[in-house]
C-alpha cells in the first residue's frame, strides 16, 4: 500500500478517540491547508489518498498508531503469559492502521491447541454419556454401529427399513419415550431391521387415545419386516376406528369389554397376514410377525395402561427401585383332552390301561386335512398405574437380555428410576446398551408416570 491511511477509531461512548487524526506524510493534507474547507478542519473520515499519478514519498512512512482510548468499566488487563514479554503479549500495543483489515481475521498462531483426549469420543449431554456401552461379562462379538446397509431394490424404494426409529410424546400425566435399533446381527450381515415401530394418537384434548405398537418379523424370511410393518398398520386402523369406544371403556374400567374387543381386532389384524401370505404365493408361517401393543389415554385423571397382543416379548414395571416382570401369563392345558390338546388319558375306552408311551406319533389320516398349527395365545393386561412408576413394553430382542442378565436390569434401574424421565437421545442410549450373546433387534416404548 502507498503511504499509510489514518482511521478514526470510537471509543466506548462513540466519539472518536483524541490524538493525531492525519498522517504527516503529505503536509498539503493538513486541516489549515485544505482548499475549500471554510474553517480548515476536516470533517471525519480517512484521509485523503495520493492519486496514482502522484509521485510516491520519497521515505516510505512507518505505521502510524494511536493512543487507547477510554475502558470500558469492569475491564481487567490480562496477565501476560510466562516466557513471553509484554510486547510479544501485545499489552498496550493497537495493530497498524495498514493492517486493520488482517487484524479482523484471528491468527491461527493465536488459537489454543487442540488437546487430544484419552479413550473413545463420547458426546455429553446433560451429564449423560451417550457412547454406546455393554454389560455382562465381556464386550459384545459385533461392532457396536452399523457396518452394512440392507440390498435396496430400486422398484420398490419405499420398503426400505430405518437403521433405528425414535419417538416421544407427552399426554396427560405420562410421558412416553419409544425406539427400535436393529441388532448387531443384522447391521453386521446387511439384513434390514425385522422390528417395526408405530406410535400414533387418535382424537383430541382429553379423549384422544395413544396407540403404540410394535411388531417382529419370522426369522430369516425374506420378507420378515414388511409382514411386522403390515401388522402395525392394520391394528393402527383397527384402533383407530374404534378408538372414542376404547377410551370410553379404559375410563369405565370395562375390562372384560376391552379385552374381547382387543381380541378381535388383533385376530382381524393377523388375518389380513395370512390374507397377503396367500397372495404372494407363499406359507403363512413365512409371512407372520408377534404383535405387541400398549393403549394410553390422553385424560389426565385415568392411570389405566392396557397392553395387548400376541408373540414374544415382555412388559415390565419398575416401582420403588425394583423391575417387576408383568407380563400376563398363559395357563397350560392340563386335565382331560379337550380338541385334542391335555394330558392322554390314563385307559383305554375299552378298560385297557396304558403301560408304555412309545413317542410315535400317528400319521395323519388321507381322508382328514392335518391339523393347522398351534398360534400364539392372545395375551391382555390392564394396570393402573402409581405416581413415579415406569412401565416398559419391549420386544423379545431386550425382553431377553434384562431376564437373563443381571446387569443390565441394574443398569437400567440407576438410569431411570429419576424424577425426571430421559431426552430421546438418552434414552436410545439406554436402550443400546449391549449384552454378549444377544444380538437381535429392539424395539422398547417406556412411559414415565409424573
Amino acid at each position: 500500500m502507498d503511504g499509510s491511511v489514518a482511521e478514526d477509531r470510537p471509543g466506548p461512548s462513540g466519539v472518536a478517540s483524541p490524538g493525531n487524526r492525519w498522517s504527516t506524510s503529505h503536509p498539503q493534507d493538513a486541516p489549515g491547508d485544505r482548499k475549500g474547507s471554510a474553517d480548515g478542519v476536516q470533517r471525519g473520515g480517512p484521509s485523503r489518498r495520493s492519486a496514482p499519478w502522484e509521485p510516491p514519498p520519497a521515505d516510505p512512512p512507518g505505521p502510524v498508531t494511536f493512543p487507547p482510548g477510554p475502558k470500558p468499566p469492569g475491564l481487567r488487563a490480562e496477565e501476560p503469559r510466562e516466557g513471553r514479554t509484554p510486547e510479544e503479549a501485545g499489552a498496550g500495543v493497537r495493530p497498524a492502521v495498514g493492517a486493520a483489515r488482517d487484524s479482523v481475521r484471528p491468527s491461527r498462531d493465536a488459537a489454543p491447541p487442540l488437546t487430544a483426549r484419552n479413550g473413545p469420543p463420547t458426546l455429553q449431554s446433560d451429564d449423560i454419556p451417550l457412547v454406546v456401552a455393554h454389560v455382562g461379562s465381556g464386550p459384545p462379538t459385533y461392532d457396536p454401529e452399523p457396518i452394512a446397509l440392507p440390498v435396496a431394490d430400486p422398484d420398490d424404494l419405499g420398503g426400505l427399513v430405518a437403521d433405528t426409529v425414535l419417538d416421544g410424546a407427552r399426554y396427560g400425566a405420562c410421558t412416553l419415550r419409544a425406539a427400535s435399533v436393529r441388532g448387531d446381527s443384522a447391521r453386521y450381515r446387511g439384513e434390514p431391521r425385522r422390528d417395526s415401530l408405530l406410535t400414533a394418537r387418535f382424537g383430541a384434548g382429553e379423549d384422544a387415545l395413544v396407540l403404540v405398537a410394535m411388531a417382529t418379523g419370522a426369522r430369516a424370511t425374506p420378507g420378515a419386516h414388511r409382514a411386522a410393518a403390515e401388522a402395525c398398520e392394520w391394528i393402527g386402523r383397527a384402533v383407530g376406528r374404534s378408538h372414542a369406544r376404547l377410551a370410553a371403556d379404559i375410563r369405565a374400567a370395562r375390562r372384560g369389554d376391552l379385552k374381547s374387543g382387543l381380541h378381535r381386532l388383533t385376530d382381524r389384524s393377523l388375518g389380513r397376514l395370512r390374507a397377503s401370505a396367500a397372495e404372494q404365493g407363499i406359507e403363512p408361517e413365512e409371512y407372520t410377525a408377534g404383535l405387541r401393543c400398549l393403549l394410553l389415554p390422553a385424560d389426565p385423571r385415568c392411570r389405566t395402561r392396557v397392553f395387548f397382543g400376541v408373540g414374544a416379548g415382555g412388559l415390565f414395571r419398575l416401582r420403588d427401585g425394583e423391575w417387576q416382570d408383568i407380563e400376563p401369563r398363559v395357563a397350560t392345558t392340563a386335565g382331560a383332552p379337550v380338541m385334542s390338546f391335555g394330558s392322554p388319558p390314563h385307559e383305554t375306552p375299552e378298560g385297557d390301561r396304558l403301560t408304555m408311551d412309545l413317542g410315535i406319533a400317528t400319521p395323519p389320516s388321507p381322508y382328514e386335512p392335518a391339523l393347522a398349527p398351534r398360534r400364539d395365545p392372545f395375551r391382555f393386561r390392564a394396570s393402573v398405574a402409581r405416581p413415579g412408576d415406569t412401565l416398559l413394553l419391549c420386544t423379545a430382542g431386550l425382553a431377553d437380555p434384562l431376564r437373563g442378565e443381571p446387569d443390565l436390569a441394574e443398569h437400567l434401574t440407576t438410569r431411570w428410576a429419576t424424577a425426571e424421565p430421559p431426552g430421546l437421545a438418552a434414552f436410545l442410549a439406554d436402550t443400546q446398551v449391549r449384552v454378549k450373546g444377544y444380538a437381535d433387534d429392539r424395539t422398547a416404548a417406556a412411559v414415565w408416570e409424573a
